[in-house]
């Protein structure tokens, strides 16, 4: 009986390995948790790096030993940053499977459009905390609260200035109504708010999502975000969606509307963004992502303004972590083993 071997290059638990292990008796695993971590910290921006690495210890390697594990492995589990330069190393690679959800964390590496098999972990993160960053984030600008730190710097209420709006009964739409999307679109719908959106693959046999009252193709965008005080964007970043949300998209919004970004900054035409800002066409905008996070710092102009909120890509993290990439990982690699097709394969073409 042939052995798989399966390399883990981010730190896991025991109880992690031990779970991929027992998959079958033909998984060998490579515990290299930690062993790339000096290869990331020289090959991705110093801003990644303390975002991501920080001050974090690893253990001491030679390259060649590296390169060994690489030449081995079948298989690969990965976190993040990635490797950029996996697939050269790696002769037997045939599938990698990332623990993150965004297939766009491949843009910068020798896998995007490889012919490795790539999966992700899309529909298996933390989608409820991320659901209810976004209704968070809906409430904090619906009643004003981002208006309390100016005052409580200079020690003077403005109570004009709050205007607070109540979420029952105003429209959210959910650009991109997947696994995180339609979490969003349940607890919003919870909140006694109308829910719309937009998902790439809609039939019009099938009812719509738990939660949500109409669900259209992307091409109806504009037209939602017209009847939509709250707009949440949850969809993944692709060439398709880059600056999805350009000028065209702020004229069709409303007076006051509330923005919320959880998914990419690069689907956010952060120019078009300012000036709708600067014309006063937003109430308020939260940000867990922006335009070139993992490099630098927002743009001074958003993190200034008192209407935006932004936030260091944190919307996923709880106490209680719900993340089944794991799982995922180890219900594919018996799949892997039976020759049966994985789930949350990437098409190149599509971007996801």
């Amino acid at each position: 009986m042939q052995s798989v071997e399966v390399l883990v290059i981010p730190r896991l638990p025991d109880r992690a390995l031990a779970q991929i292990a027992n998959v079958e008796r033909r998984v060998k695993i490579a515990d290299a948790g930690g062993w790339f971590d000096v290869e990331i910290r020289a090959t991705w921006p110093q801003w990644t790096v303390d975002r991501y690495l920080g001050a974090r210890k690893y253990p001491a390697t030679t390259l060649e030993e590296r390169n060994r594990a690489l030449a081995a492995a079948e298989v690969v589990l990965l976190g993040w940053p990635p490797l950029k330069d996996l697939k050269a190393r790696a002769r037997r690679l045939k599938w990698v499977h990332a623990l993150p959800a965004g297939a766009s964390n491949f843009f910068d590496t020798d896998l995007w459009g490889s012919d490795v098999l790539v999966t992700t972990s899309r529909g298996f993160t933390n989608r409820r905390p991320m659901a209810e960053y976004v209704l968070a984030s809906f409430l904090h600008f619906a009643r004003g609260l981002n208006f309390s730190y100016r005052d409580q710097r200079r020690r003077l209420f403005d109570h004009q200035s709050y205007d607070p709006v109540l979420l029952r009964d105003k429209t959210a739409c959910v650009v991109g109504a997947g696994g995180i999307g339609q979490e969003v679109g349940k607890l919003c719908a919870a909140a006694g708010m109308r829910v719309v959106g937009t998902r790439r693959s809609v039939t019009t046999e099938a009812a719509p999502p738990a939660g949500f009252a109409r669900l259209e193709a992307p091409r109806a965008l504009y037209d939602l975000l017209r009847e939509s005080e709250f707009v949440a964007i949850c969809c993944p970043w692709t060439k398709e969606t880059t600056k999805l949300i350009g000028r065209e998209a702020f004229a069709a919004m409303r007076p006051g509307t509330v923005l919320v970004n959880i998914s990419r900054g690069e689907i956010v035409d952060e120019e078009a963004l300012l000036d709708a800002l600067a014309a006063g066409k937003l109430r308020g905008v939260a940000l867990d992502v922006y335009v070139g996070e993992f490099e630098r710092p927002p743009d001074a102009r958003l993190w200034d303004d008192e209407r935006v909120l932004i936030t260091p890509h944190v919307s996923a993290g709880t106490d209680v972590s719900e993340h089944g990439g794991v799982g995922l990982f180890c219900a594919n690699l018996d799949r892997y083993l039976k020759g049966h097709p994985l789930e949350n394969v990437i098409d190149w073409e599509r971007g996801y």
